[in-house]
């Protein structure tokens, strides 16, 4: 039975709003002669690329993120956001080629590793998504995100035991409980120890609940895909 990764656990560098949409709405109606990207810093750009993108806006996000990147060309962390978004958007060559780009500028960047690794997993090219998940981790070992992709990738690779092994360093960093649980519920479903895989999910699901009321994270679409797999392992379990 093959694994299916459910989340896209990549990594853009995160920016405070700062009331970004209040901003432009006063440059709309005070300004209206003025181009917004003349007057909105380089955070605020950031900013609203990044809230563009959460809503479905790729296009936005990408222009605003290219404008940044012609201010300043030698900043990795836009490179890498722009890939992130062009890789959501469903443009994976233009997403790589912006990851080596911020890769060859900063080859320290842990985040960017990670993206490029999603992108040779999406691709199938799954031993050189480890390697760069590989990379990610000796740059950052408590990178969460960079753990969990690689477990996602061993279990393509049917490694199970390792990739049990990696979301349990997961869990000790205290980020993304439900979706490391859930993960690793899949993984000891694909793995055939449904006890635990059963005992996984549930506890997901809690979690989910739990930082759904501390507004934590969107895990709305988490829910429903850890439902989903609890109900067809219930559904072989009958």
């Amino acid at each position: 039975m093959k694994s299916q990764s459910f989340f896209a656990y990549g990594e853009p560098q995160d920016y405070q709003c700062n009331s970004v949409l209040n901003t432009i709405s006063i440059i709309r109606k005070y300004h209206p002669q003025v181009e917004e990207e003349v007057v909105l810093a380089d955070r605020d750009l950031r900013a609203c690329a990044l809230k563009s993108a959460k809503k479905g806006d790729y296009t936005n996000a990408i222009t605003l993120l290219s404008q940044l990147i012609n201010r300043h060309p030698q900043n990795a962390v836009d490179y890498n956001n722009r890939g992130l978004i062009y890789f959501q958007s469903g443009d994976r060559h233009k997403a790589f080629c912006d990851y080596n780009m911020a890769l060859q500028l900063n080859p320290k960047l842990a985040s960017a590793y990670n993206n490029r690794a999603n992108y040779y997993a999406a691709c199938g090219e799954l031993e050189a998504a480890i390697a760069d998940y590989d990379q990610a981790l000796d740059l950052n070992p408590s990178y969460v995100r960079g753990w969990i992709n690689r477990a996602i990738t061993l279990r393509e690779l049917g490694e199970y035991a390792e990739a049990i092994e990696n979301l349990e360093v997961a869990l000790l960093f205290g980020q993304l409980e439900s979706h490391i649980l859930a993960e690793r519920g899949r993984t000891y479903h694909l793995w055939g120890d449904w006890n635990c895989a059963i005992a996984d999910y549930q506890r997901a699901l809690i979690t989910i609940n739990a930082e759904k009321q501390q507004t934590l994270y969107n895990t709305s679409n988490l829910h429903l895909q850890v439902k989903s797999w609890l109900n067809e392992l219930m559904g072989f379990s009958n």
